[in-house]
């Protein structure tokens, strides 16, 4: 990713300098006008922005203090783009600051491959005047969207998009299974029947679903939760046709519970409160 990003300002036009801890991972970016840095302090010394792309939030700290790069931090600005918790960014920006540099975490929306197209999407959160002063060079990568001055916003609403893609790839693996399970094609399901059905659900259950969640008020106006587990259909047939149930049963489960609460006449979307309960209102 790391690459995708520097080849992304390399295209723009943009000055690069880079710095890889295995220095020949940059060499095609130097064949392409890059300055190679043989350290992180000369790395950091290069620019007003500096954008950090490693494994994870453990490294970060010790390269932005490896023999002189803290000092050469000062009036500067950290981009750190790594994948990890809203505390772990908010920690790193503590530290930056202290430092005498502003700090943007970022959550790259994004594969490789896609990087400087139209459909990526970089998340941003912490200071805003250093979002909007370097906003050109942050929109090379990607579509840059600043969600807030928490640094810990951007790494939570990564967290978030990717469990409901996970989410939705559970769902298709079930699917799949079924389909297979009966000598279907998987292909010709997908393309024609269930990415039609998902976009139709998408559009018109997500809003309303998050307007409940957001409000508190879950009465149904279609199906109540009440019947839609009044027998279980998709488990009963997934058994029958050796399908597990491993990747639908937990949300069964839940739905199940919230109806033995007491909550059978709501939507689906109250089974949140059982994932994240709303705190009383005073």
């Amino acid at each position: 990713m790391g690459t995708a990003l520097a080849a992304a300002l390399l295209a723009a036009g943009h000055r690069v300098t880079v710095w890889n801890r295995t220095a020949r991972k940059a060499d095609g970016l130097v064949e392409k006008g890059a300055r190679r840095a043989t350290s992180p302090a000369e790395a950091i010394g290069a620019s007003d922005i500096v954008i950090v792309c490693i494994l994870d939030y453990a490294d970060v700290a010790p390269l932005l203090s490896d023999d002189g790069a803290d000092a050469a931090l000062k009036g500067r600005v950290v981009v750190n783009v790594t994948n990890g918790s809203p505390a772990e960014a908010r920690e790193l920006a503590e530290r930056v600051a202290g430092l005498g540099a502003d700090y943007l975490d970022g959550g790259i929306m994004a594969v490789p491959d896609i990087i400087g197209q139209p459909q990526a999407v970089v998340l941003y959160s912490g200071a805003k005047d250093a979002f909007e002063a370097h906003r050109e060079v942050l929109d090379a990568f990607a579509g840059s969207v600043y969600l807030g001055a928490d640094p810990g916003l951007a790494p939570l609403n990564d967290l978030a998009l990717l469990s409901g893609m996970y989410g939705m790839f559970g769902g298709f693996l079930h699917a799949a299974g079924l389909v297979r399970s009966a000598g279907g094609n998987v292909t010709a399901f997908t393309t024609e029947l269930l990415i039609p059905w998902l976009r139709v659900m998408a559009d018109s259950q997500l809003p309303a679903m998050a307007a409940q969640v957001d409000s508190g008020d879950y009465g149904a106006t279609g199906s109540h939760l009440a019947m839609q587990v009044s027998h279980d259909a998709i488990g009963d047939v997934s058994r029958a046709q050796g399908v597990s149930t491993d990747l639908f049963a937990p949300l069964w489960e839940l739905m199940k519970r919230r109806v033995a609460d007491g909550h059978g006449a709501e939507s689906v979307g109250g089974v949140v409160e059982l994932v994240h309960p709303r705190e009383p209102r005073a």
